[in-house]
């Protein structure tokens, strides 16, 4: 049986504060979703779902409350989510102060945030496809924290790159709204009318900064273009999740 190897972040994290993000190595999935899905929400069959999340749960101190996200911005407190049946409950983001609780997103090819402070007393962790991204699920994370942002370090897990997300000028259009600035982030693509490439990672520094956070590590990824190690939704359409998750020890 091939064993989970997850991907472990590196930045200055106090030592009570345990980080992790699964790839799709180390589960029971076959075909699209081979095969550690965590998404109970994609078409793989239940019981293959339920083995994968009980081979994640045996490296956490609790079964995490699984969100439903739906690309908006509500932040929930990770301890108030059931952890049978948190699917149901529609957030993008969990934070907690409490230890032994996990905060987990899923995700393929949108981007995991996971946050902590630096004293390790508050962990949360943020699903930020663009369209959240764009809402302000991160800036709502920090601001649910509690916490100077000052305080705050994020780290950017696997996502799409910058060569594969490819988007349209309304996506650029609602980004520059907000801020012309991020006009920098996009790159068009030649021989494509009104389309271009987002560079998600950059989105995401430039709105953490704005929202007072300057620690903020990770952001070397690309899921889309590593089909062996990671799942995508852009790349196959139909494919598993995989999961960021943060507790304090």
């Amino acid at each position: 049986m091939q064993a989970i190897n997850p991907i472990i972040p590196e930045w200055p994290a106090p030592p009570g504060v345990k980080a992790l993000f699964t790839t799709r190595a180390g589960g029971v999935s076959t075909g699209p979703y081979a095969s550690l899905n965590l998404g109970a929400h994609v078409g793989d069959e239940a019981a293959s779902v339920s083995e994968n999340r009980h081979r994640l749960h045996a490296l956490l101190p609790a079964v995490p409350g699984w969100l439903n996200q739906v690309h908006g911005v509500n932040v929930v407190r990770a301890e108030t989510v059931p952890s049978l049946n948190g699917d149901q409950l529609q957030a993008d983001a969990a934070v907690t102060g409490e230890t032994q609780i996990p905060c987990a997103v899923l995700v393929a090819d949108c981007l995991p945030v996971l946050f902590c402070t630096e004293d390790g007393s508050i962990v949360g962790a943020a699903h930020a496809g663009w369209r959240g991204l764009q809402r302000g699920v991160l800036e709502r994370t920090v601001e649910a924290m509690n916490a100077s942002p000052a305080r705050v370090m994020a780290w950017l897990g696997p996502a799409i790159g910058p060569n594969g997300f490819e988007v349209g000028s309304d996506v650029l259009d609602a980004f520059t709204a907000v801020s012309p600035d991020d006009a920098s982030a996009f790159k068009p693509i030649a021989g494509k009318r009104d389309k271009y490439f987002a560079d998600i990672y950059e989105l995401a520094r430039r709105r953490l900064r704005r929202a007072g956070v300057d620690a903020i590590f990770g952001g070397q990824f690309c899921t889309f273009s590593e089909p062996a190690r990671f799942f995508s939704y852009r790349r196959d359409r139909q494919t598993g999740r995989m999961a960021g998750v943060i507790w304090i020890d």
